[in-house]
């Protein structure tokens, strides 16, 4: 956490599952200066802890759980507030109105900033915004959502309407899809990785299939423009990621100083990926989304 502050980052992302709270007690013992120059954003989530079976008041967005959950939070992190409070996936238990009049509340007993929504459709962040304009309520300003060179649909064909019409920026998430586009698993799945471990025999699976092995061949292919810019696969994927108009900022998820300090590194190569090799980029990823605007043409 000292590495990233010291290099300008001002955004450390939590949530109330990180292994059962004791995350948020860690981030508060290690948090290198006050609390008040720092943003500290913080995901009220859905995912279960999975070491405890969670009481139906204790997940979800009604009202009860997103107040005493964020009351929780703010406990371990020994914080007044968070800058911004994230609704982590959508409730369908759950009214709309319930949920923006719960963060509203938040917001307006001081418990946070802003609030902002993860995993949301475009459809869903629009209704909160609705919802929030007709009862003189407050709307999200951001959605958390993943991208990265394999996944572009929703950040670059759904979400983009939003940017303009409500100002809802983006705050993405998983740049190197789960340690993929490291580069790592170009022969296989090593020991040391996460993709070996039990839990994730999932992402294991993933990446000994035919798409995983084609996305492998793929990350090859952009090692030559990784040569040519004088930078790391990891480093391009994240400057990548940062080059799109509506993210405003890119979550990395690193489990060691090297690989911080690598990540930390896009913002050297950011204003190497001219059009020219972002369209070089696009031909080997063979991916882009049709945006809806290219439709009328």
């Amino acid at each position: 956490m000292t590495i990233a502050y010291e290099n300008g980052v001002n955004l450390f992302d939590t949530a109330e599952v990180y292994s059962g709270g004791k995350s948020e007690i860690a981030q508060h013992l290690y948090l290198p200066v006050s609390p008040l120059s720092l943003s500290l954003s913080l995901s009220l989530s859905l995912s279960l802890s999975l070491s405890l079976p969670r009481a139906e008041t204790e997940r979800g967005l009604s009202r009860k759980h997103i107040i005493e959950g964020l009351k929780g939070s703010l406990q371990r992190l020994q914080l007044e507030y968070v800058d911004v409070v994230f609704a982590n996936r959508p409730d369908n238990n759950t009214p709309m109105e319930e949920i923006v009049r719960a963060m509203t509340h938040a917001i307006n007993q001081g418990m946070a900033m802003y609030w902002g929504t993860s995993r949301w459709t475009a459809m869903e962040i629009m209704e909160a915004y609705s919802v929030a304009r007709q009862f003189n309520l407050i709307p999200p300003v951001c959605e958390q959502a993943e991208y990265h060179f394999f996944q572009r649909d929703k950040v670059e064909v759904q979400l983009p309407e939003l940017y303009h019409k409500i100002g809802v920026g983006v705050v993405s998430w998983s740049p190197l899809a789960c340690g993929i586009i490291t580069g790592k698993y170009e022969n296989g799945v090593p020991e040391s990785s996460r993709a070996s471990m039990k839990s994730y025999q999932w992402l294991k699976d993933k990446i000994v299939s035919e798409d995983g092995r084609k996305q492998q061949a793929k990350l090859k292919e952009l090692r030559h423009i990784t040569e040519k810019l004088n930078c790391t696969l990891p480093q391009l994927a994240v400057a990548w990621c940062l080059r799109n108009e509506g993210v405003s900022s890119v979550l990395l998820g690193t489990s060691n100083p090297a690989q911080l300090t690598e990540n930390l590194g896009a913002i050297q190569v950011l204003p190497k990926i001219t059009p020219h090799i972002a369209s070089e980029i696009d031909k080997i990823l063979g991916n882009k989304p049709h945006s809806k605007k290219d439709y009328h043409h």
